[in-house]
């Protein structure tokens, strides 16, 4: 084995400084991510962890994912956001610029590992919970001033007991959020556990019977680049899973130019219609995975809302669903996951997108990402809290200006 493990690399690497426009950028990421939580509020899960006896960033953990509105990695397929936000804001100590440089490094975590996992670990793991464990890990150690020794145990500590099967896709329930939130708590107890001196593997991922070796096939080469993998995460635009929106972009284009009438053809790369190929959803969960009732809902109403995949548009769009056919593209897979693309035909006419809006390459201003976190705001209730909260996230030096207004909420 090379001297330095990965995790021990990936140590040294998460030690360097932030710098401001990263730190700004950040905060975004924040408020997107206080925004899904506010989205939350009026759903099943929020009435179910309100009364957990823990802090409220620890009970926002639960919800921030729970819209399929959260943050997202391509390469990576994960969402950073809902697991590495709730650590930084749960922790005891520490400044706005030091929990936002900890979620930085946090993301930065997650994104590293996560991208070297193959797509046997994506068939049967939630990479959100299984790679976001390692950055709760770190975000939480750097928060409370760990060494690179002891980040390298804290992160050896969390990778031998990371998991998240993806079981929970084909079941009622809730046990999606309670991953993430697990993943959040398991993080926290790895940084404080290394921090009293308890030890954790050193090649946790490549090593003989690792994490490698048990979860994955084939797994990429670790890359650690000179700048913050914060800035190749996209912002998600509709509440609908990832995979629908490159056809949603597309679609609308379409729509946008008066083409998007009679049958609609999807092509799209694999995982898309492994996720969202979902003709007849009956819940809303399964709507906001169904390609078909997406498509359905542009060319009936335009741009997808939050109330498009509520019981009564799912009962009203059953025959523009049907209009809806969707088949994998070769091309659009072999770009996939560095791209997350599709083709819509309908009208006669074509749209083919190779990235979709919120992507990098085709990013949100900063009024849309506060538009859509009012917007949020204003579906769970919380409304008049809005110009709060966006203070909160994007101009305060108190952390507590975000965890009360958590706290109120939840």
């Amino acid at each position: 084995m090379p001297t330095l493990s990965l995790t021990e690399r990936l140590a040294q690497h998460l030690l360097r400084p932030v710098v401001a426009n990263t730190l700004e950028q950040a905060r975004l990421h924040l408020l997107d991510w206080a925004g899904c939580v506010a989205g939350a509020l009026q759903s099943p899960v929020a009435a179910s962890v309100r009364n957990m006896p823990v802090a409220a960033a620890a009970r926002a953990a639960w919800l921030g994912n729970v819209l399929e509105m959260d943050d997202v990695h391509r390469s990576a397929i994960l969402h950073p956001g809902p697991v590495i936000w709730p650590v930084v804001l749960d922790e005891a100590a520490g400044s706005m610029n030091a929990r936002l440089a900890a979620a930085v490094a946090g993301y930065e975590a997650t994104i590293s590992i996560g991208s070297t996992f193959d797509s046997h670990h994506y068939a049967n793991w939630y990479n959100s919970a299984t790679a976001g464990v390692f950055g709760a890990t770190a975000a939480a150690a750097l928060l409370a001033g760990a060494d690179a020794a002891t980040l390298v145990s804290a992160l050896g500590l969390a990778g031998s007991v990371a998991g998240g099967l993806w079981r929970m896709r084909h079941e009622q329930g809730t046990a999606k959020q309670w991953q993430i939130a697990h993943a959040a708590q398991t993080g926290q107890h790895a940084a404080r556990s290394a921090a009293l001196g308890i030890t954790g593997p050193r090649f946790i991922l490549e090593g003989e019977q690792g994490f490698y070796a048990a979860m994955t096939a084939s797994p990429n080469a670790m890359q650690l680049g000179d700048g913050w993998r914060l800035a190749e995460v996209s912002f998600k635009p509709w509440g609908a899973c990832r995979h629908a929106h490159p056809a949603i972009d597309a679609a609308l284009e379409l729509k946008r130019a008066g083409h998007l009438h009679g049958p609609v053809l999807v092509e799209t790369y694999r995982d898309a219609l492994t996720f969202c190929d979902r003709p007849q959803p009956q819940t809303v969960h399964e709507a906001k995975f169904s390609l078909q009732h997406a498509l359905a809902v542009v060319a009936a109403r335009g741009a997808p809302q939050l109330a498009d995949f509520e019981p009564a548009a799912i009962a009203a769009l059953a025959q523009g669903r049907a209009q809806v056919q969707v088949a994998e593209d070769p091309g659009i897979t072999r770009r996939y996951p560095v791209h997350f693309g599709a083709r819509v035909t309908a009208g006669g006419q074509t749209v083919e997108l190779v990235d979709t809006r919120g992507d990098p390459e085709r990013p949100m201003s900063r009024d849309e990402v506060i538009g859509k976190a009012r917007t949020l705001m204003a579906w769970g209730g919380v409304e008049a809290d809005a110009d709060a909260m966006v203070a909160a996230c994007l101009e305060s030096n108190d952390p507590s200006a975000v965890t009360l207004l958590l706290g109120r909420w939840l």
